[in-house]
């Protein structure tokens, strides 16, 4: 891979970590359609483009971080204010990944980080944001969520864990369902994301500080991470607007668009 390749996927990653379509989809795809070697780099250059994200995600909502961190105390002591209630919505909603993540993050990097299977995921996920679009209007601010509908939350991040689900689609589509604004939901998705992707980050980077880096590794992760963090955070700032007065068939369709267009070149061969 080079460094073009890397800024490539970085810009691919900064894009679609943000916006319902699947990033990890879009890396596997876009390894393809290059012939890049997916197993010269595999999944640490994916968590590197995600921390790429997740600086991005830190630097837009570092207030709302702020807040959420200064709450904790006030939180783990049962207080009612919205930050508490948020605190405790995003502590609920980690344990999911965490134990799915440990328990079957060697199934899902083996067995289904396949162009198959992410279609099939982009479909099933555009045919459930067609529906939560049209079942419910939403009303509601994230800091009204229960504990249940924040585990239920952290499952479907959890089920993204799959290639072609999207993390953010399905947390956002789900809080939909349950009454969420579009814009609320898609900020809860965000914060709800962070600590995922933080221990992701971390659990790979334990693995290439005990086995090594490749020769040339360093500087294209660099790059990757860097590209991913510019493209990420001006993603996240315009996608929040657009939800506001916009609903998700957009994104449907480009889900359905980019399914068909995957089937038809697995059929080709």
């Amino acid at each position: 891979m080079t460094a073009f390749g890397a800024a490539l996927l970085g810009i691919v990653q900064g894009l679609t970590e943000f916006l319902p379509v699947s990033s990890s989809a879009h890396l596997i795809l876009a390894r393809v359609l290059f012939g890049w070697d997916a197993g010269e780099f595999g999944l640490a250059f994916d968590v590197a483009c995600h921390v790429g994200t997740l600086l991005a995600v830190l630097a837009f909502f570092r207030q709302d971080i702020l807040a959420i961190v200064a709450a904790v105390p006030c939180a783990a002591r049962g207080a009612s204010d919205d930050s508490s209630r948020l605190v405790r919505s995003i502590v609920v909603g980690t344990l999911p990944i965490v134990v799915i993540g440990l328990l079957f993050a060697d199934l899902i990097t083996s067995r289904l980080r396949t162009p198959g299977v992410a279609a099939i995921a982009l479909t099933v996920g555009a045919l459930v944001m067609v529906a939560a679009e049209r079942v419910r209007r939403p009303v509601r601010a994230e800091t009204s969520l229960t504990s249940p509908e924040a585990f239920g939350l952290g499952l479907v991040q959890a089920v993204a864990l799959i290639p072609g689900v999207s993390r953010s689609g399905a947390v956002l589509t789900l809080a939909m369902l349950f009454g969420i604004r579009r814009e609320r939901a898609a900020r809860f998705s965000f914060l709800l994301g962070i600590p995922a992707i933080m221990a992701a980050a971390a659990k790979v980077g334990l693995d290439l500080v005990a086995e090594g880096l490749p020769p040339g590794a360093s500087g294209l992760f660099g790059v990757g991470i860097v590209t991913s963090a510019v493209v990420g955070y001006l993603t996240v700032k315009y996608f929040i607007q657009y939800l506001a007065n916009h609903s998700l068939d957009l994104f449907a369709g480009y889900r359905f668009g980019l399914a068909a267009c995957i089937f038809l070149v697995l059929v080709g061969d």
